[in-house]
């Protein structure tokens, strides 16, 4: 049987090269880029330009980059808004070169997640798209209004996600189905193990369950089809 190169980038264990900027977890792109190099050579990657030559697109408003990243001659594309540190879509107007070669480089590390290599870092949260720390300007509050909030607010307690039920959004949806586009598994199958009646009702927990088990499932479509 033919080697499956996305499950071996996937079973890759990259958690120590795992960092946090504002909550979120991220794999660096010189990281990403190097393992995948060290395993197969011949990859690439392409900055798509626009009509104007430009590394990034734009619809009058805001802008966007596109990328994409060749393994074993099977591209994946990923576009990626130019963001500030808030994930807010940064102007025209006010966009840098230092804006755009930012976030050519977090387009670059996702478009290598799409072959396998730390998927499972994004399942339960997005990259930061800053490399600033975030300061929040300090809140002035009256004295008065400090005792009456001492007095009025409960007990804080560390609020824990039950990822068995809270629902995928639309960019998990899309990886499931350009995941079964590119392994020929059809999406009833999923719909019917999973007893759902689209993707979009598939939680976090199912989520991850899919992509653990994904090389069963692909063997699972075949024997079906044959």
């Amino acid at each position: 049987m033919e080697k499956n190169y996305f499950e071996e980038l996937f079973k890759t264990n990259v958690s120590d090269k795992i960092e946090k900027k504002n909550g979120l977890s991220y794999v660096s792109w010189s990281y990403s880029w190097g393992e995948l190099k060290k395993r197969y050579p011949d990859s690439t990657y392409t900055i798509y330009e626009n009509k104007d030559g430009l590394f990034y697109h734009t619809d009058g408003k805001t802008c966007w980059v596109k990328t994409g990243v060749t393994v074993n001659g099977i591209e994946h594309i990923e576009y990626l808004p130019v963001m500030d540190f808030k994930n807010r879509s940064i102007p025209l107007e006010n966009v840098t070169s230092t804006d755009v070669n930012k976030a050519i480089q977090r387009s670059l590390t996702k478009a290598v997640a799409r072959h396998g290599l730390g998927l499972y870092v994004y399942a339960g949260e997005d990259l930061p798209e800053s490399d600033e720390e975030v300061v929040e300007e300090p809140k002035v509050e009256k004295k008065t209004e400090k005792l009456n909030k001492k007095k009025e607010e409960p007990k804080q307690t560390t609020e824990v996600k039950d990822i068995s039920v809270e629902i995928i959004g639309e960019a998990k949806v899309k990886a499931i189905k350009d995941m079964c586009e590119r392994d020929n598994v059809p999406l009833s199958l999923l719909i019917k193990a999973y007893k759902v009646n689209d993707l979009s009702e598939l939680t976090e927990k199912q989520f991850l369950n899919i992509t653990e088990k994904w090389s069963k499932i692909v063997e699972t479509a075949k024997k079906k089809a044959s």
